[in-house]
């Protein structure tokens, strides 16, 4: 992947994992538009990064999507990069749930699963013009492995984990590359703040798995995302009861 003179979207772009991507790019020269929930978050993001542009948008909601791709196609034009970072996880006990609580569990799905792939589909004529055309999904160890405490989460990277797999399949011959950056745990705010505080440095992070797509590698993890990405079944066995207990 050439990392400069891009037009670049990136997705939960305020903070996080997407607020590093969109800095790396934004250092190497490219136009970098962010999009998120919340106006003071990517305020903030901007305030570190003059020239970035900014959009709010609820990716859980079907026509925000499709108006968020309608304005970007009318303003940006040159956008050859989509990054789906956007997600949240929550800790779930399906034992605990009841049926009216169902829009809580749609949300997870909606934002972390639904919003990567309807705007792919949106993108995907726009993308095939392009130079230099990417798309990067953003998933998880635990695509791989589940943790039981978040199993909506899990089974949502799980998704597009897959969906991945059979949009690089599909696109080997369009010009469009298909990307994947599968994190472990990484000290951010998903799911709340101070629950990863164990994870790995979220610059660390971004920094190792950005130079590896820069030399052309399409799917990279890092520390414990690195090796589960590798497991056969009986690998990923062990190592879900070990997770689980």
């Amino acid at each position: 992947m050439n990392i400069k003179n891009n037009t670049v979207l990136v997705t939960g772009g305020g903070s996080g994992i997407g607020l590093e991507i969109a800095k790396y790019f934004y250092d190497h020269g490219s136009e970098v538009i962010i999009c998120g929930r919340r106006a003071e978050v990517l305020e903030e993001a901007r305030g570190a990064m003059p020239n970035l542009h900014i959009l709010v948008c609820d990716l859980s909601n079907a026509e925000e999507r499709v108006r968020l791709v309608e304005n970007i196609l009318v303003d940006f034009p040159q956008l050859n990069i989509l990054v789906n970072n956007a997600g949240m996880q929550q800790f779930i006990n399906l034992n605990e749930l009841h049926s009216a609580e169902w829009g809580y569990l749609q949300t997870e799905i909606q934002i972390n699963l639904e919003a990567p792939i309807h705007l792919t589909a949106l993108l995907l004529s726009h993308l095939r013009e392009k130079s230099n055309a990417n798309i990067i999904n953003i998933t998880s160890g635990l695509g791989f492995v589940p943790y039981a405490a978040v199993p909506i989460y899990s089974a949502t990277k799980a998704g597009i984990h897959s969906f991945t797999l059979s949009l690089r399949h599909q696109l080997k011959n369009s010009g469009i590359g298909v990307l994947e950056i599968i994190p472990p745990a990484v000290n951010t705010d998903l799911g709340g703040k101070g629950l990863h505080t164990y994870g790995v440095d979220v610059k660390e992070f971004t920094l190792s798995v950005m130079n590896r797509l820069v030399n052309d590698e399409m799917e990279v993890g890092f520390g414990s995302s690195e090796e589960v990405r590798f497991f056969g079944k009986p690998e990923n066995e062990t190592r879900f009861k070990r997770m689980n207990g």
